[in-house]
């Protein structure tokens, strides 16, 4: 959050960290979970329409020129482009903003799984024996309520926080290869939903994964917006992620990628430290040095990339 007006990308938007509309900074990032750890792989600052209408605002801050308004979405997007041209080992995307659209299409074509979330009012289409029902495409809060009884289970395995999640909604089965002639098999789209046990509210995913995966798996994969939180909140709270003072858009990409160093070097220490072997009890033998042994406990995500 900012007070005044001439850092890079500020303006009254609304923040998560706030929970409301306000003078702030925001950035889009991509963050990499395995049973292994986790940490961020990439990031970037959105810009208004305000900042990127006013070109003599862009030159103060030293925007790039072929930096222009990008929404989340489109941000998210070449973010998981470039993770794909990286050849980074990830097999789904969960995705914490609302939107799909050209998302799904790009990870269908290379053969990735994804779990992202969609609005109550998101249409989604039904399949009926591989054909388009003739009913109207139901909006995910009332598929919900048109499930019977019998369909919504309390998925076996992983809870999540402070609720738990009902069963994938299957609706069709599709030949990957439509989308690329490289991949092959059946894959599934379908409907998740979380209940909150407390409070009942629902939160809604469109899903896209190989046929036959698992509930628990989904239910992990969508799990893994918990480290996720826990990067953001280590990485403000240790590492002064959200600290800097930096007014233009090289500065507030330097200091982000320090911090991000950082916070990947300490889960790589932590991870080493975790998986490494036990110490075997022996006579103790006088030392002419102190030794300090330091072990971070490793949060597991409970499933592989």
């Amino acid at each position: 959050m900012k007070q005044g007006k001439a850092s890079c990308g500020v303006a009254r938007q609304y923040t998560g960290s706030a929970g409301k509309i306000t003078n702030c900074q925001i950035g889009v990032f991509a963050s990499y979970v395995s049973r292994h750890g986790h940490a961020f792989i990439d990031r970037t600052l959105y810009l208004p329409k305000e900042w990127t209408d006013a070109p003599a605002r862009l030159k103060a801050p030293h925007v790039p020129s072929h930096v222009g308004f990008a929404t989340k979405p489109k941000i998210a997007r070449r973010m998981i482009a470039r993770a794909i041209a990286a050849k980074a080992p990830f097999s789904f995307v969960r995705r914490t903003v609302y939107g799909t659209g050209e998302i799904e299409t790009l990870l269908r074509e290379a053969g990735k799984g994804y779990v992202l979330g969609a609005a109550s009012i998101h249409v989604f289409r039904s399949w009926a024996s591989r054909s388009l029902s003739p009913a109207p495409p139901p909006r995910s809060r009332r598929a919900f309520r048109r499930r019977p009884g019998a369909a919504c289970r309390p998925a076996e395995g992983p809870k999540v926080r402070a609720g738990t999640t009902e069963p994938i909604s299957s609706w069709a089965d599709l030949d990957v290869s439509e989308y690329n002639d490289d991949l092959a098999g059946e894959w599934t789209r379908g409907l998740l939903i979380r209940r909150n046990i407390a409070d009942g509210s629902l939160a809604f995913f469109s899903s896209w994964c190989p046929k036959g995966t698992s509930m628990q798996k989904l239910v992990s994969v969508e799990g893994h917006r918990l480290p996720i939180e826990d990067s953001f909140e280590t990485a403000k709270n240790e590492l002064g992620l959200d600290h800097d003072e930096s007014r233009s858009w090289h500065g507030w990409h330097r200091h982000v990628s320090l911090v991000m160093l950082a916070f990947a070097m300490m889960a790589v220490i932590r991870h080493r430290a975790n998986s490494g072997p036990s110490l075997k009890k022996t006579r103790p033998r006088p030392r002419t040095e102190a030794s300090l042994l330091i072990r971070w406990p490793i949060q597991e995500s409970g499933a592989s990339p």
